[in-house]
């Protein structure tokens, strides 16, 4: 798999894991960090390193591939397809709600209210 690519589940996201990491997979190929011919683990592989139920996996990989943005090869393994996802308005919305629910959980466990943190991010310069 692409360098600098790995997995991120929130099981207090309230989010379903297979959605998750559908989620991941379109953003990374939109975001071109996944591109076509790139090969994902295997089912078992990515179910061991995830610590999930590997038909988690399966229904993953099955959904993408019905969708045209996999690619299973038989006895090669599981590619990104020629097609990139249509970015959809829920998706988008619900990775940012995703992003910004984490980061503030983190911010609050540092301590850090609200206002605070609007501060910091006003001062933040990337």
């Amino acid at each position: 798999m692409a360098e600098g690519v790995s997995f991120t589940l929130d099981h207090a996201s309230g989010t379903p894991v297979y959605r998750q990491i559908i989620r991941q997979i379109e953003h990374w190929v939109l975001s071109g960090r996944l591109k076509a011919g790139d090969k994902l683990p295997t089912i078992r592989a990515l179910a061991v390193d995830l610590k999930i139920n590997p038909n988690t996996i399966a229904k993953v990989y099955g959904e993408l591939e019905s969708r045209g943005i996999l690619a299973t090869q038989v006895g090669s393994g599981t590619y990104i397809a020629d097609k990139r996802p249509e970015p959809e308005e829920d998706v988008l919305g619900a990775k940012i709600g995703e992003t910004l629910g984490r980061f503030m959980r983190e911010m609050r466990d540092l301590g850090l209210d609200k206002a605070e943190i609007l501060r910091l991010i006003g001062e933040w310069e990337a």
